[in-house]
This record gives C-alpha cells, sequence and structure tokens, in this order.
C-alpha cells in the first residue's frame, strides 16, 4: 500500500482514537485526529488530501449525519468507514444502503478493518491508474502525428492498466484469478476451433476472459469471503459484479469483446441469467464461448 495514504481518525473517546491510530500506524498511513466533526470537517472539506475517513458516532449524534453526506459530496472518492459504537445497528445498515459509507466494522474487529481500508486504498489506486490512461489517451489523441512510435506508446498504456487491474483481482482473490487463467486458455482454443482466426479478436476474447470477474473488486470482503451462505441481499450485491467491471471497462475504454464477456459472462442460453436475462443469439457470441470455457473448467477441476 502507499506510504502517502492519508487518514481522518474521528471519535470522541481519545483512548479509542489512540488504540486505531497505533494499529493503523504499523501500516505505514498519514493519519490525523479528531475528537468531532466540527474539528474534522474543516481538513475534510478544505482538500481532497484524505482517502479514507474512519468515524464514530455516539447516539446522540445522528444529526451529524448530514455533515458527513457534504464530506461524501465534496470528495466522492474518499472512503468512509462506520464504526457503528452507540448507533443503532439498523440505522448503520440504512447509510450504506443509501450509500452515505462504504463499510460497517465492529471497532474491535481489527482484522475487518485493516481489509476495509486496504480495500478502500486499492478502489483509490485503480481510479488514479484509471484517470491518468484517460488523460494520457486523450494527450495522445489530441495530437496530430499518428505515427508507429505514439501506437506503440498507447498499447503500453493499455497492457499497463490491464495488467493492474488483474493484479488486484488477484489480490482480492487468488482463487478467482487462478479460475480466470484457466477459462482464459480454454476461451481461446475454443475461439479457434470456431473459425476465429483473427489474432486480435483472439487475444481481446484472452483479456475479457481474465478480467471477467474484475467487478468482485467492488464487492466488499464480508460477502465474497463469507464462510456461510450468502442472505438474498448479499447475493444481489453478489449479482452486481458483470456490471460493475463493465462500468470500470468502459472508464477505460477497452474493445467490445472484452467489455462483452466481463457484462454477459452470467447469462445462460436458455434465459434466466444476468444482468439482463438475455438467450440464445442474443448473447454476444465472445460471451458464448467463455460460458462454455467456465462449464468446461468447472468440470475438470472437480
Amino acid at each position: 500500500m502507499s506510504s502517502q495514504t492519508k487518514l481522518m481518525i474521528v471519535d470522541n473517546n481519545k483512548k479509542r482514537r489512540s488504540s486505531l491510530k497505533e494499529f493503523l500506524s504499523k501500516h505505514s498511513f498519514l493519519i490525523e485526529e479528531a475528537s468531532d466533526f466540527s474539528q474534522a470537517s474543516n481538513k475534510l472539506l478544505s482538500a481532497n488530501s484524505f482517502s479514507i475517513l474512519l468515524f464514530r458516532l455516539g447516539s446522540s449524534e445522528q444529526h451529524k449525519i448530514s455533515t458527513i453526506q457534504s464530506i461524501r459530496k465534496f470528495n466522492p472518492e474518499l472512503g468512509i468507514i462506520m464504526l457503528p459504537g452507540q448507533i443503532d445497528t439498523e440505522f448503520a445498515v440504512s447509510l450504506y444502503k443509501k450509500g452515505v459509507i462504504d463499510h460497517i466494522i465492529k471497532p474491535d474487529n481489527k482484522a475487518g478493518l485493516y481489509s476495509a481500508v486496504r480495500n478502500e486504498v486499492l478502489k483509490k489506486d485503480l481510479l488514479s491508474d484509471t484517470r491518468m490512461y484517460r488523460e494520457r489517451i486523450e494527450r495522445i489523441k489530441d495530437q496530430q502525428e499518428k505515427d508507429l512510435k505514439k501506437a506503440l506508446a498507447l498499447e503500453e498504456i493499455y497492457d499497463s492498466t490491464l495488467e493492474n487491474l488483474m493484479t488486484a483481482l488477484d489480490l482480492r482473490d487468488v482463487e478467482t484469478f487462478g479460475h480466470s487463467r484457466t477459462v482464459a486458455k480454454y476461451s481461446q482454443v475454443l475461439a479457434k476451433i470456431l473459425g476465429i482466426k483473427d489474432p486480435e479478436t483472439l487475444d481481446n476474447i484472452k483479456k475479457g476472459a481474465l478480467l471477467h470477474d474484475v467487478g468482485k473488486i467492488a464487492i466488499p470482503d464480508s460477502i465474497l469471503k463469507k464462510p456461510s451462505a450468502l442472505s438474498a441481499s448479499e447475493w444481489e450485491k453478489i449479482r452486481l459484479h458483470p456490471s460493475l467491471g463493465y462500468g470500470l471497462i468502459k472508464e477505460i475504454k477497452l474493445v467490445q469483446e472484452v467489455g462483452n464477456i466481463i457484462l454477459y459472462h452470467h447469462e445462460r442460453f436458455e434465459g434466466g441469467g444476468y444482468p439482463n436475462s438475455l438467450k440464445k443469439q442474443e448473447i454476444p457470441k465472445e460471451a458464448r464461448i467463455f460460458a462454455v470455457a467456465d462449464a468446461l473448467d468447472a468440470i475438470t477441476s472437480y
């Protein structure tokens, strides 16, 4: 993780603040602390230098939510982690559903806290890489000379961005990434059997297969790695990962074959899949190829 990641801890209990600061400082974060939001908001609303806000509210402080919403509006990329404290759990969950906060972690769950902070750092790094990619692409587009050297430079940026995404996926779930490598190989073989010979198309099918589960980066570890059965609401969040992954890919303008595999890899030939309940020829060819490769891996893995 970046040694420059900056956190703000807001808690009216000095001992608890010190404990959190001591724990997080071990992981090379830059930490500032405040006893309440009136003290913290000046800093949080004056610069986008903070990556994460970690806070705890007492039962009489629910009115401070409007301040948190203002901070969120000022810095949309700020990761906001709530330590429930005396706040009613149902109220905390409602804030999560409304998008006011990103995580709800019990104060004594240090492993969960570190995981949430790590995920927010990873998310911010990915957004930063995406912005950098887009800015560099725009600069290249604005240049009049479209020579070979620039084309090669663009390809290098493209491949670097893909590598960052695949590394991020590997960090979240090694097993998922191992599966992605296998289905990428199978997808290319099947595509060749079906008569696809264009090297660029084959390469895009491989990239789409490698990144098909990239949307899981945005799914909390508490759901993604839950050892017991998922609830109905948790399954709803899991089913969002194709759309989340496609949204990320659209931001870096990857080619359509890649996006089609990411968005449609859970559609089913006879219908009933997600996110769009497509069937038969409505499903893009590359996504159908991937579905066969995915089934083949499932059969041969057990």
